[in-house]
């Protein structure tokens, strides 16, 4: 209930009194109070009203404490009135949900892009920061010096918090859409903790993205980012086991796919594909409806997948971009055709801290009976590994290479 008010709370809150320093204190000290005093009275029949009151009441008591500080924001506040006036509350208006508006000031784009969204995920959905700093491969202390300026950028810019008009779009819709894919992203996989998802976040990216779909119907990449969302999360109930242990795609029943989902998801992807240049939340929707379509993993169209991350990689290169599609060359040409290419990327910093890059190394080189190269792979991977389910794969992995370099090595001795 926390992770569902949250955002919710704090978005009110920078609306009403206009700091986001203050809206994210008071709504830590109104979720502790609820902590207090909700084992003992129970939890109200309106959770999110009880807090929203609480944070309230804290908020003008601290500005009463300072009166500097009240005076400043009442400032800002009149500031952004008159630049774009709240409607009547009777007004009809095609935005139903205020923690969108908070997304967009957010990615205004005054803030540095890799701060626009390090600072959304901290603020709407809730992520701590080394968790956002896993998200961006970067260390903990980097992403928190990152929130902090921009928090202050929007204090001191005094960005207001609004829906940006038409004209504005095309400069903001980038930075709210790569919000929302690192949301689903860590909903997807879990930087840290004992489970391999976190469902809650994947499905609040993507009633966010519905959201957004229904705003700018028109918006080519709003389609395929929803696409892209269906497609990978259709498939949530088969990637892990009753254990909760990791399922590959390759052992996954794909029964249990949502073919409802799956459906939804394939209609949005020629809608991003055409009526001009891709881009690439609409290629990387193609990718995922082809391993959807897929009865297996052998009969999958591997061919078109590396060709769709070719254009991928031309629409947004990036490191890895070109480790997915080494690891789909594999699958088309052989391990060692992968391999090579994996090997090829072995200096990029961005991959030093990423664990699937090591993992996927250990695999094609076990495919390739190279298994104390193996072995050391997957113990690097096993470093960098945040998830139990994700460790106890590469540690049943790893056990197993390293049998098979016994066994190689007690038979070389023998011969």
């Amino acid at each position: 209930m926390f992770r569902e008010e949250r955002g919710r709370l704090l978005a009110s809150l920078v609306r009403r009194f206009g700091d986001l320093d203050l809206a994210e204190e008071v709504t830590s000290e109104a979720i502790e109070a609820a902590l207090v005093h909700w084992p003992a009275d129970g939890v109200p029949a309106r959770p999110g009203a009880w807090l929203l009151t609480t944070a309230r009441r804290r908020a003008v008591d601290r500005l009463r404490r300072d009166r500097a500080y009240a005076a400043r924001l009442a400032i800002l506040q009149v500031e952004a009135e008159r630049a774009d006036p709240a409607p009547p509350a009777d007004a009809d208006t095609d935005l139903p949900d205020e923690r969108l508006e908070l997304f967009f000031t957010c990615a205004h784009p005054a803030l540095p892009a890799e701060d626009r969204t390090a600072l959304t995920l901290r603020c709407l959905a809730g992520l701590t920061t080394p968790e956002v700093a896993r998200a961006f491969l970067v260390p903990a202390a980097t992403m928190a010096q990152r929130i902090v300026r921009a928090k202050r950028k929007i204090r001191e810019a005094r960005i207001p918090f609004r829906v940006p008009g038409p004209d504005e779009l095309p400069d903001r819709l980038p930075g709210v859409l790569q919000v929302l894919y690192s949301i689903f992203t860590e909903g997807y996989a879990a930087s840290s903790g004992a489970r391999l998802q976190r469902l809650d976040l994947a499905e609040e990216a993507i009633r966010l993205a519905r959201i957004l779909r229904r705003l700018l119907p028109a918006e080519r990449e709003v389609a395929g980012l929803l696409g892209l969302m269906l497609l990978v999360h259709a498939r949530r109930d088969a990637r892990t086991g009753p254990d909760g242990g990791l399922v590959l795609l390759a052992d996954q029943d794909r029964g249990r796919w949502d073919r409802q989902m799956i459906d939804e998801g394939r209609d949005l992807v020629p809608v991003a594909l055409t009526g001009g240049p891709p881009g690439p939340y609409g290629v990387q929707a193609a990718i995922a409806a082809l391993h959807d379509e897929a009865a297996d993993l052998a009969g999958t169209d591997w061919p078109q997948i590396v060709a769709l991350y070719d254009v991928l990689f031309a629409v947004a290169p990036s490191p890895i971009v070109a480790l997915n599609r080494a690891v789909a060359v594999a699958m088309r040409d052989g391990p060692a055709a992968g391999l090579a290419l994996l090997d090829d990327l072995a200096d990029e910093p961005r991959l030093r801290g990423h664990h699937p890059y090591p993992a996927a190394r250990g695999d094609l080189l076990r495919q390739l009976g190279r298994y104390a190269e193996a072995a050391a792979a997957y113990r690097a991977a096993l470093d960098l590994a945040g998830t139990e389910p994700e460790r106890a794969h590469l540690r049943r992995n790893l056990r197993e290479v390293e049998h098979a370099h016994g066994r190689r090595e007690t038979g070389a001795a023998d011969r």
